[in-house]
This record gives C-alpha cells, sequence and structure tokens, in this order.
C-alpha cells in the first residue's frame, strides 16, 4: 500500500619562469610536512604531492583569469547573453590570456578552467558543483580551506577549496546581495534562500574565528512521499496506516527532532493526506514545503532590511492567515512568540494544522511549548498552559538522526487529556533498535506498543476503521 574533478599536462614556456621560484616553490611543501607525524609523511606519494602543487598553480592562474574577465566582460549584458554565447566569450579571453602569460594547458585542465570560470562568472564558484551534485544534502563551509558535504546522512570532505578568505566573501557577497541582504562586520550574520530555493546561512568574522562559516540545505525538487519513506525504512507500513487516518481526520500534529532530522520531508509527505478541497495556507521562514493540492496560499516571513524596518514575523504571518478563511495553517517551524497563535488556531475551529518544532522527546515537545508560551510574553499560570496545550495538540510525532545516519520515526504519541497538572499521553508506535552491525549500521524494528488509539471513535465515524491489529507489538526477535 505504501511502497523509494607535469605540472601535468601544466608548462611554462622556456624563459618564463625562474629556477629560484622553482626551488622556493618546493620548500614550502617540506616545511609543512615537518609537523606532520611520520607515518603520514610516508604515506604521502610524489604523485600525490604533484597533484597538490598542480592544484595550487591552477587556482592562481584561476584567480588571474578572473580578474581578466572582469576586465574585458561586458558584466551589464550578461543577463540577456546566452549560455552558449557566454561560454564562447570565456573561452576566447582564456584562451588569449594564456597566451600572453605563455602557459600551455591539457584539454581537461582547459576544460575545467573554463567551467570554472563561467560558474564564478555565473554562479557560486567552488560552490556551484556541489550544488548541482544531486547525492549532496548539505554543504559546510568552514573558511576558504575546507568545504564538507552530507551524503546520505554521513559528513565527508571534499576537496574543494577558495582561493581565501576574500574569495569566499565575494561568493557569499553575491548570495546576499541577489535578495537584498547584506554582511558584513556590523551585520555578521545572515539568512538568504538561494535561486533554486535551497536555504542559506552565513557568519563571518569577527565572529567567525577561523574564516566565514556556510551553511547550505539544498531544496530537493523530488520532495519524499509516504511510499518512498516507507521504502527507505524510515517507519512502517502500519504507522503510515495510522498517520494517514491522523491527517485525514484533521487531527492537530505536530513533528519534532532534532536538526536534520527529516522534520519538514515529514511534514511534507503528511501534507499529502489532506483532502484537495481543503484550503491550506503555509508559513515558512525559508519556503521548503511542497504541497500538491490545489488550494495551496504560501506565506514567507521576511528579516528587517538594512535600516532595521520591514520585518514581517511568522506571527503577523499567522495572524494575517487566520483572516484568511483556510481550513488548515501549515507553519514550517514554531520556534518563538507565534506559538500562542498556532495554539489558539488549532483551538478555534483550524482542526488538522501541522507544525514542526525542535525537540527530543514527545514530552520535552510539551516542555518547549510551555517555554515558548513564557517567552511570547503570555503571563498564564502553567495549569492553564498545559490546558491549552492538551485541548490544541493531538499528536507528537517525533523524528530522529541516528549516529549511522538513518532517519527514523522513533515514536508516535497521543495527548489523551488532562490529569491534575500533568499533560497525559500514550505512546502507540516506536523503533526498537536491537544491535549494531560491523560497519556501524544501527539493527532496529518498528513496533506497536499494544495501546490502542485515543481516538479510534474519531476514526471510525470519519470512514477509518483501523484493525485492532495494527496496535498489536511485533513478536520475535
Amino acid at each position: 500500500m505504501f511502497s523509494r574533478y607535469k605540472k601535468s599536462g601544466l608548462e611554462e614556456k622556456p624563459g618564463t619562469a625562474p629556477a629560484k621560484q622553482q626551488v622556493a616553490v618546493q620548500a614550502k611543501p617540506a616545511e609543512k610536512t615537518v609537523r606532520r607525524t611520520p607515518a603520514k609523511v610516508e604515506a604521502r606519494s610524489p604523485a600525490a604531492d604533484k597533484e597538490r602543487k598542480r592544484k595550487e598553480r591552477l587556482g592562481d592562474i584561476k584567480l588571474e583569469m578572473h580578474k581578466e574577465l572582469l576586465d574585458n566582460l561586458n558584466l551589464g549584458a550578461l543577463e540577456s547573453a546566452t549560455e552558449k554565447d557566454l561560454r564562447a566569450e570565456i573561452m576566447a579571453i582564456t584562451s588569449e590570456s594564456l597566451e600572453e602569460m605563455g602557459l600551455v594547458l591539457n584539454r581537461e585542465e582547459r576544460r575545467q578552467l573554463n567551467q570554472d570560470l563561467y560558474d564564478e562568472v555565473t554562479g557560486l564558484g567552488p560552490l556551484e558543483t556541489l550544488l548541482k551534485d544531486e547525492t549532496v544534502n548539505d554543504i559546510l563551509v568552514n573558511g576558504p580551506n575546507q568545504v564538507f558535504v552530507e551524503r546520505a546522512g554521513r559528513l565527508e570532505l571534499t576537496d574543494t577549496t577558495f582561493k581565501d578568505e576574500r574569495h569566499l566573501l565575494r561568493i557569499i557577497d553575491k548570495i546576499v546581495s541577489a535578495v537584498g541582504r547584506r554582511v558584513d562586520e556590523s551585520n555578521p550574520h545572515v539568512d538568504a534562500r538561494l535561486a533554486d530555493g535551497s536555504r542559506f546561512n552565513a557568519m563571518v568574522p569577527p565572529v567567525a574565528v577561523d574564516g566565514s562559516l556556510v551553511s547550505i540545505r539544498k531544496f530537493k525538487k523530488d520532495k519524499l512521499g509516504i511510499d518512498e519513506l516507507v521504502d527507505f525504512g524510515a517507519f512502517s507500513e502500519e504507522m503510515a496506516v495510522y498517520l494517514q487516518a491522523a491527517v485525514s481526520t484533521r487531527l492537530n500534529i505536530i513533528v519534532s527532532g532534532g536538526t536534520g532530522s527529516g522534520k519538514t520531508t515529514t511534514l511534507n509527505a503528511l501534507s499529502g493526506f489532506i483532502d484537495d478541497n481543503e484550503r491550506i495556507l503555509t508559513i515558512e521562514d525559508t519556503a521548503e514545503l511542497q504541497l500538491q493540492q490545489t488550494h495551496v496560499g504560501r506565506m514567507e516571513s521576511r528579516p528587517p532590511n538594512v535600516e532595521g524596518k520591514g520585518a514581517v514575523s511568522q506571527r503577523d504571518c499567522l495572524k494575517n492567515a487566520l483572516r484568511m478563511r483556510p481550513d488548515r495553517i501549515i507553519v514550517g517551524e514554531t520556534r518563538g512568540e507565534e506559538v500562542i497563535d498556532m495554539l489558539q488556531a488549532m483551538n478555534t475551529g483550524h482542526d488538522g494544522s501541522m507544525t514542526t518544532i525542535h525537540a527530543n522527546s514527545a514530552r520535552d515537545a510539551v516542555s518547549r511549548l510551555e517555554n515558548m508560551v513564557a517567552m511570547a510574553g503570555i503571563e498564564m499560570p502553567l495549569k492553564a498552559i498545559r490546558n491549552q496545550i492538551a485541548s490544541a495538540v493531538n499528536l507528537f510525532v517525533q523524528i530522529s538522526r541516528l549516529q549511522d545516519g538513518s532517519r527514523r520515526m522513533v515514536s508516535i504519541t497521543e495527548i489523551t487529556g488532562m490529569e491534575g497538572e500533568v499533560i497525559s499521553m500514550q505512546e502507540l508506535f516506536r523503533y526498537e533498535r536491537l544491535g549494531l552491525q560491523p560497519d556501524g549500521k544501527i539493527i532496529g524494528r518498528f513496533t506497536a506498543t499494544g495501546v490502542r488509539s485515543h481516538f479510534s471513535d474519531r476514526f471510525r465515524q470519519w470512514g477509518f476503521d483501523l484493525p485492532a491489529t495494527l496496535f498489536e507489538p511485533a513478536s520475535g526477535e
């Protein structure tokens, strides 16, 4: 039911490189290797050393070529130029410059140089290749010489680098200026969105001590649906059947989890169960949700401008959404004072609303909701806040990223009401860890807890008669 980059080919013409300079170039690596452990010195082959020198030289050439391009290209005409014409112009300027510099590149090096220069002029320089790589989920830059990516839930260091800090800052400024933002010493951090929808965050010196820090969460054009997530092992078919009933019968759902655990992916998948004739309004800091329904209104908050004015918060969006006759309201992430408006919306006829929050468990999620209400400056007794939460939220879906990089729906918990001053909850499904494989992959299974849903009668009235076997614990190992 729920089926997922000899001096190798790089030579200088006679008379263009004095011998003293060549000796100096060879002396620098020796100084660095003194600091390495003996094992690493032995492991470093002449071929690797040669490749490193080649890359450094190509980097210098690329920098010079980029300056040459900026002097020769008509930057004002770039927007109207076709890709073919622009590539031809870059190739012509590059060939002429290389000839003037007395440098010879082999075919592959010339092709790579032209591609890098094209990316520098039209795109985001060294980041462009990573942005085009479909296997990369996150790009993490720690200064100009260290770029990590996340693939399949695991971080890995790439050989992508920037020329220097100034080069990195130029790319950052190119991104933020395109969306009317700025980042400098007086305003050292920025959130923005790339042209393709990817989420961008940067922190620059002096706050970033060892060089600018950049984080890009790539926007996936094809969102994962319930079937794909079940096939990937994110959760079980039984959990999917239950979640379909919960969304279809308009339970208010909060998806909780840590950073990068898959909260937005899960929220997007759950929205697939919403009926097409419902009016849905989405509110996000960075628009990521891709709902397939016909009647969807999307809103995105806005930070203040250079003068500190014009900010539109998620709370502002939420207040306006309540006046726009929504059937459901979906908030990408609740993290501040908008929580009180979200809870009131869930309590005042907007059943079936959904949002995400950062929390380690369903009980922690309740505590975070209480804290956010207090942060909003609303003076209410704790019991009243808990009553508000208990009557507004029906279901917590807990998502976790495990140490092997996999993402799992580790718990589905219902709120059943209040017992004195404590919110009463019951867990229906959980992920049980059974062991660890030699390669570090976690062995586990999804199982019901044996507790029947508190909303069984509601499901039945809406035409979802879930069998009792759905809630029976898994047997055996």
